[in-house]
């Protein structure tokens, strides 16, 4: 058996138009596996598909809408014709300490990375199950097990997304289907580019990383294609953290 080899298997990375999503799609690509990459973003979307080749598709949904999730899992099946591999990676962050957090923000952050992450592991595992085989992977954060500053609403919402993962893994772990989490740390991504300008927050973050750098995109590829492969078979309801050591300290 060859571990890490995803030949013949098809990945949905949902959010896959930039950032972690996108070097998720391209590090399962590079293992073998067809990917369909799905975002709010057309020009996103196609060019990673073009970046990609060997078979890659791009499709339009929006997490935040319970019905263009379904929508958008039926037309990867009636593409490629099943589902191996689910990575959910769209997310949002807005920065707001806890008496400054209004409604429209807690909503905006919880549909999005909490409610759309929830219902697109739903869908596919319906297709899942039916197969008896399948990989769900979900980007949280180091913040769905710690805390942080003007991160309220963020990390409740990843630390809602890790239980949900626990819970999924039990109701599914005797069906073939394997439902972990990556706790990546601060990562230096679009999302994140005005966190990043600001000389105060790099310093108050980078302080805490024993590993002394940043976490680039690329360095979650390997968590997610392990986690995808059949190397990962035994791994459930599992938080992989890529932190540096942040939580070790």
């Amino acid at each position: 058996m060859k571990l890490f080899d995803l030949s013949g298997r098809v990945a949905l990375v949902v959010g896959g138009g930039r950032g972690l999503g996108r070097a998720s799609a391209l590090g399962l690509a590079s293992a073998g596996a067809t990917v369909a990459v799905a975002s709010r973003t057309d020009t996103e979307t196609e060019a990673v598909v073009r970046d990609l080749g060997n078979g890659a598709t791009a499709h339009r949904i929006d997490v935040r809408s319970v019905a263009d999730i379904r929508r958008t899992v039926d037309e990867v099946l009636e593409t490629h014709g099943q589902i191996d591999i689910l990575v959910n990676s769209a997310g949002t962050n807005i920065q707001q300490s806890v008496l400054d957090v209004t409604e429209q923000a807690w909503d905006q952050v919880m549909d999005t990375n909490l409610k759309g992450s929830f219902f697109c592991a739903q869908a596919v595992a319906r297709h899942m199950l039916a197969r008896g085989s399948g990989k769900i992977i979900n980007i949280a954060s180091t913040f769905a097990s710690l805390g942080f500053y003007g991160r309220a609403v963020y990390a409740a919402s990843k630390g809602g997304m890790m239980q949900f993962t626990r819970v999924m893994a039990l109701e599914w772990a005797d069906k073939g289907i394997n439902v972990n989490a990556i706790g990546p740390t601060a990562v230096r991504t679009q999302m994140n580019a005005k966190l990043f300008a600001d000389e105060a927050y790099r310093n108050k973050v980078l302080s805490r990383i024993p590993a002394g750098r940043w976490c680039e995109p690329e360095d979650v590829v390997g968590a997610v294609v392990f986690l995808a492969s059949p190397s990962s078979d035994m791994v459930n309801g599992h938080l992989l953290l890529v932190d540096g050591g942040w939580s070790a300290i």
